[in-house]
């Protein structure tokens, strides 16, 4: 996806060992229980990430980049630890994303948007593909549901028969949202 006046970050997650994986060692951004909403959260290792890719934003902000000209998000268990970040963390950027994403049922992240201090909150936009077979579409739903309960903006696009990948729609979609949050500077300046 290119942008003419976005620059694009891709972190990508480090190697460690992966319960769902029996303990084998995956580029995951934290570490679960295992792949379900109804198990706590392995908080320990979304903190060590929370810090790590906060560091990044903080790089950013020291570059001149303001936090309202940002936008964080991800694929699956990114989308997921975006929303920590956003929610707990970083709540006056311009936006997030999550896509074929969800939240565990008792995250963290529902409270911290219910006390959230920063009104309101970024727009969430969430795509999940109906055919989704490793994280439920059911999940991706219920998450937006909640965070909406909780105080959210969102807005969540379902996309028919796509499994646990991405399409050119849902890109095309995330493309136009990116540029309506982040307008050019000569768009900005003219009041669009």
């Amino acid at each position: 996806m290119a942008f003419e006046h976005i620059r694009v970050i891709f972190p990508t997650a480090p190697a460690r060992p992966y319960t769902p994986m029996h303990g084998s060692l995956s580029h995951v951004w934290f570490d679960r229980y295992k792949i379900s909403r109804d198990c706590p959260e392995h908080l320990e290792s979304i903190e060590e990430m929370c810090s790590n890719l906060g560091a990044v934003v903080q790089d950013e902000i020291r570059a001149g980049v303001p936090k309202h000209r940002m936008v964080i998000g991800g694929f699956s268990m990114g989308g997921a630890m975006a929303l920590h970040l956003v929610c707990r963390y970083f709540q006056d950027v311009a936006g997030v994303f999550a896509l074929s994403s969800f939240l565990n049922k008792d995250s963290v992240v529902y409270q911290a948007v219910e006390n959230a201090t920063q009104r309101p909150l970024p727009e969430l936009l969430q795509c999940h593909g109906t055919a989704d077979e490793l994280v439920s579409h059911t999940w991706g739903e219920e998450t937006s549901c909640l965070l909406k309960k909780a105080g959210m903006n969102t807005s969540f696009h379902s996309f028919p028969g796509l499994n646990h990948q991405l399409c050119r729609a849902e890109m095309e979609l995330l493309h136009s949202w990116i540029l309506k949050k982040l307008p050019s500077e000569s768009a900005f300046s003219a009041g669009h």
